[in-house]
C-alpha cells in the first residue's frame, strides 16, 4: 500500500530557509504526480507546489520565486526547498500523490487521493 511520510518542518524566523522531504513507498514514484499543500489553522488547505511525472511543476503564486519542489525517484523522495520564509508560511505541509501521469488541476487537493500525515512549519519573530 502506498504511505507518504513528511519531514523536516521547524520554527524559524523570517528569511530563513526549510527543507521538507516526503518519503513514498507503495508506488512506482516515476507513475505518479507529486505535490505538496499546505494548511493553516483556521483556514482551508492549500496548494503549495506540484511535480508531475515528467518533471514538470506548478506553484502558488504565493510561493513562487521562493520555493522549489524537486524528486529523487531513486530515493523515492520529494523534496520542498523554501527559501525566503514569511509569517505567512506558517502552516502544517502534507504531500500528496496521484497514480496519474496528469492532473488537470495541479494544485486542487482533489486531484490527490493520497496523503501523509503533514509537518509543521512555523515562521514567527
Amino acid at each position: 500500500q502506498v504511505n507518504l511520510n513528511e519531514s523536516g518542518g521547524d520554527s524559524v524566523q523570517p528569511g530563513a530557509s526549510l527543507k521538507l522531504s516526503c518519503e513514498v513507498s507503495g508506488l512506482l514514484h516515476e507513475k505518479f504526480c507529486l505535490a505538496w499543500f499546505r494548511q493553516a489553522p483556521g483556514k482551508e488547505r492549500e496548494g503549495v507546489a506540484a511535480i508531475e511525472s515528467d518533471g514538470g511543476t506548478t506553484y502558488a503564486d504565493s510561493v513562487k520565486g521562493r520555493f522549489t519542489i524537486s524528486k529523487d525517484n531513486a530515493k523515492n523522495t520529494l523534496y520542498l526547498q523554501m527559501n525566503s520564509l514569511k509569517p505567512e508560511d506558517t502552516a502544517m505541509y502534507y504531500c500528496a500523490a496521484y497514480p496519474s501521469s496528469y492532473v488537470a488541476s495541479p494544485l486542487e487537493q482533489y486531484e490527490y487521493n493520497y496523503w501523509g500525515q503533514g509537518t509543521q512549519v512555523t515562521v514567527s519573530s
